[in-house]
């Protein structure tokens, strides 16, 4: 079972960060991370629209330029907001990394940023058309991200010919897990809370869990 760092391990350092993604890498195989783009058209790696919850600014990543995101800051750390590209320079090609569209219009530039990388690379978003723009442009290949509606989300990730669907670890059971698995698609379940829940995952068969500590499936 893959143990997949979310936004680079929170439980390390700040999220999305390019210490959260060396932090992570000296003990994942897999670390997971957030993408959009920002006001001056770099594709960045934060999670949220807007600055608020992790920086001491105002106002939304789409109309910040990246010469001003990186003038703040991540929380108390002296991190800051990395490119896209930035944190496929840092980290080891050893490390495969699932990349999540936080919207749409990114296919090209991503393509553009990962085309050269030697990390093994999955896509994936809660968005269906952000993965069909990715489907219609490379080789990439994709994830469907979903909190509910198990059958409804299969046929989307079918329609979208996913290798993998990320459900919300609620979800999922043993019986869903060979659903899925019969349909020829792995399971990664997302954010695995505790050491209980991922040793029942491991137990339904799912491929992989997304985690904020590493050290709740060791």
């Amino acid at each position: 079972m893959r143990v997949i760092g979310h936004r680079g391990c929170p439980a390390l350092a700040p999220e999305n960060t390019l210490a959260a993604f060396d932090a992570a890498a000296t003990r994942l195989d897999w670390v997971e991370l957030d993408v959009r783009r920002c006001g001056s058209g770099e594709l960045v790696v934060f999670h949220d629209e807007t600055l608020d919850r992790l920086t001491d600014a105002a106002g939304r990543v789409a109309e910040t330029s990246l010469a001003d995101l990186q003038e703040l800051t991540i929380g108390d750390s002296e991190e800051s907001v990395p490119t896209l590209a930035a944190v496929f320079d840092a980290l080891p090609a050893r490390v495969a990394v699932n990349v999540e569209l936080k919207e749409r219009g990114l296919a090209d530039d991503l393509a553009a940023v990962v085309g050269d990388a030697g990390n093994e690379i999955l896509v994936s978003s809660f968005d269906a058309e952000a993965l069909r723009e990715v489907r219609e442009t490379s080789a990439l290949p994709v994830a469907f991200l979903f909190a509910s509606d198990w059958a409804e989300s299969l046929s989307v990730a079918s329609d979208l010919d996913c290798a993998a669907v990320h459900p919300h670890y609620d979800l999922l059971s043993s019986a869903r897990v060979e659903e899925a698995h019969d349909r020829g698609f792995e399971v990664n379940a997302w954010t695995v809370p505790d050491r209980e829940i991922v040793r029942r995952l491991r137990e339904y068969g799912v491929d992989g869990v997304v985690v904020d500590d590493p050290a709740l499936a060791e």
